[in-house]
């Protein structure tokens, strides 16, 4: 548990490889919807590698940016545990259930809509807050996420397979999944004497701490 604490985001770049290949080689053996799905989380995965990794540094984005922390940002409230706990055990099996069950659109609506909301967090919301117009997380979530989106939106459209009610469930449960897999896990495992404190390096990647500071 404590290698995955250390280096989840790097298991998922290996992770996002290992998908490649296998939609590379045996997409055609897919359910199109599933491929489609499969392609939006290899996006997440590419997602949280930008976050956390290159050029990383959404730690003090998170902590510092966004919930004003300054005693204790590099634990306080997202800390090592609480990451690992949203970005995986969380984010991976709602991603994957869609995956799995490829014929409940809705529930397929709300994996890819729960990518497109976070352009407009990265893009509107974490801009606005350390006055910039790139932020680690901001790239793949419009340039993968959206496009992505845009795709099995058309795709299920243009195959007959869309229902309006579709829209309500699938709004509804990407609002839901934002509390059950981001908000709610951060909230119970917040602690300003956590030891799975973020690393020196994690904090200053992308120079972070410097931007806030100016």
């Amino acid at each position: 548990m404590s290698f995955m604490r250390k280096n989840w985001y790097y298991a998922g770049g290996v992770l996002f490889v290992a998908l490649a290949f296998l939609v590379g080689f045996f997409g055609d053996l897919l359910n199109p919807l599933s491929k489609i799905l499969t392609l939006s989380f290899m996006a997440l995965l590419v997602h949280q590698f930008e976050e956390y990794a290159t050029p990383g540094g959404f730690p003090p984005v998170f902590n510092i940016a966004l919930m004003g922390e300054k005693e204790v940002p590099e634990r306080y409230p997202l800390n090592r545990s609480s990451c690992v706990t949203v970005n995986v055990f969380c984010a991976y099996p709602f991603y994957l259930l869609a995956v799995l069950f490829p014929n409940l659109i809705w529930l397929g609506l709300a994996q890819v809509l729960f990518g497109v909301a976070q352009l407009l967090f990265h893009g509107i919301v974490i801009n606005l807050k350390i006055e910039s117009w790139y932020n680690p997380g901001l790239a793949s979530a419009a340039f993968l996420h959206v496009p992505i989106a845009i795709f099995y939106i058309s795709y299920v459209y243009a195959h007959g397979l869309m229902q309006p009610w579709y829209w309500i469930v699938g709004i509804a449960l990407t609002v839901l999944s934002a509390f059950l897999i981001i908000l709610l896990p951060v909230q119970l495992l917040k602690d300003r004497n956590s030891e799975y404190a973020f690393s020196a390096e994690e904090m200053q990647r992308f120079h972070v701490l410097e931007k806030l500071k100016r």
